[in-house]
């Protein structure tokens, strides 16, 4: 696997590698109220996370922020891989902004008021598929 170091995918990896990471440490040490909604709303999208206790689940999406956003900061890491997994992660925030009501307009996928800041997350699919789009055009 050949590493592609040049400057061309560095300002989406360092806006959203920053995003992620800071994310994840915001979420290192919730309370037991925030632990509890982030996981509820994370389970009503995705019911087979509903058997995981909310305290594990943020420390388990805590850690993944973390190591997502390292991977996007981390030259080292192929773009194809940061594209990868930016794409898998913001994958699972859209899937969860378009399966749970109120989020978004009826008979829309418009953002509602509420829904406002997670529909954002749509610009983090967006650099994940052009860190997978440029990877390719690479080969």
């Amino acid at each position: 696997m050949k590493l592609d170091l040049s400057p061309r995918n560095l300002p989406l990896r360092l806006a959203t590698g920053a995003f992620i990471l800071n994310s994840g440490l915001g979420k290192r040490d919730v309370p037991p109220e925030r632990a509890a909604g982030l996981h509820g709303m994370a389970a009503g999208a995705y019911p087979m996370l509903s058997g995981v206790e909310p305290a594990r689940f943020v420390k388990t999406l805590s850690t993944a922020e973390i190591a997502i956003g390292a991977c996007l900061l981390a030259p080292i890491v192929p773009p194809r891989l940061a594209g990868l997994l930016l794409t898998g992660f913001a994958g699972g925030l859209v899937g969860m902004y378009l399966r749970t009501p109120g989020l978004h307009e009826p008979g829309s996928i418009r953002p509602s008021a509420n829904g406002t800041a997670i529909a954002k997350d749509v610009w983090m699919l967006g650099a994940g598929l052009s860190l997978l789009a440029a990877s390719r055009r690479g080969r």
